[in-house]
């Protein structure tokens, strides 16, 4: 199961040759690095670690940026200090070399993925937007319009966990699965995916390899009507004879 690290830049829409628009996520994909190949011997697990954008010293002043005991693991791939760092349980990445770079080629046009991200934050909400709860009569004297309705029952004298009420929204980890990519933009390192993913813009994202594609499932699209399909020129070919023949015709006319 392949997989590479980029950042969400926004959405825009592509037209295939019969004139349908298909709407993309475009995801700017920085040349990745191997930072460690995570063994069983070693650490339990197979497992690549792979980084994203280089990260600046850090400042005393700040506290942001890399320290010296970061500077030394990445210093064993060869590479400056990552920004973003993780995992991808694969033992297709496995072969690669520590130090390794790897770039959107990894994938063609019409693989399926799976995006994950981090949700858009949308603050303290209420139980009707955040959970998706019906609300009350707006009129006739009642005054049960948007509440979360009942605690529970009376002789618990305590609210039960789960209970479903308002709080904070968004900013979680989300997937979203069965995506494809419509196109690979080697040249300028980008993704464009087939519909929304998850995150606001300039958003960090992991795009690995669908788990559901693996497992051969069959999708629920048609590659060959989403996909453009380049127009085929047919050339004609003239003969000397009937070169002749329009050259002595033409003469005629004249």
């Amino acid at each position: 199961m392949k997989g590479i690290l980029g950042r969400k830049l926004g959405m825009t829409q592509v037209f295939t040759t019969d004139g349908t628009l298909v709407p993309v996520t475009v995801v700017e994909c920085s040349p990745n690095v191997i930072t460690q190949q995570k063994t069983l011997e070693n650490d339990g697990y197979v497992a690549t670690q792979v980084g994203f954008e280089d990260k600046k010293l850090r400042n005393p002043k700040h506290g942001n940026g890399y320290n010296k005991p970061e500077k030394g693991h990445f210093d064993k791939a060869n590479t400056n200090p990552k920004r973003f760092v993780r995992e991808f349980k694969s033992e297709e990445m496995s072969t690669y070399e520590v130090g390794t770079e790897i770039s959107v080629d990894i994938f063609t046009a019409g693989d399926i993925v799976d995006v994950t991200g981090t949700s858009k934050g949308k603050g303290f909400q209420g139980a009707i937007k955040r959970h998706g709860q019906s609300r009350g009569p707006m009129a006739h004297g009642s005054r049960y319009h948007r509440r979360p309705g009942s605690m529970g029952a009376i002789t618990a004298n305590r609210v039960f966990p789960g209970k479903k009420l308002p709080g904070h929204m968004g900013v979680k980890r989300t997937t979203v699965q069965n995506l494809v990519i419509v196109e690979v933009d080697t040249e300028n390192n980008l993704l464009l995916i087939k519909g929304n993913i998850p995150g606001p813009k300039k958003g960090m994202v992991m795009v690995k390899e669908g788990i559901k594609a693996v497992n051969k499932n069959k999708p629920s699209f048609d590659l060959v009507d989403l996909l453009p399909v380049a127009p085929v020129v047919e050339e004609t070919v003239v003969t000397e004879e009937e070169a002749v023949v329009e050259e002595t015709t033409e003469m005629k006319e004249v």
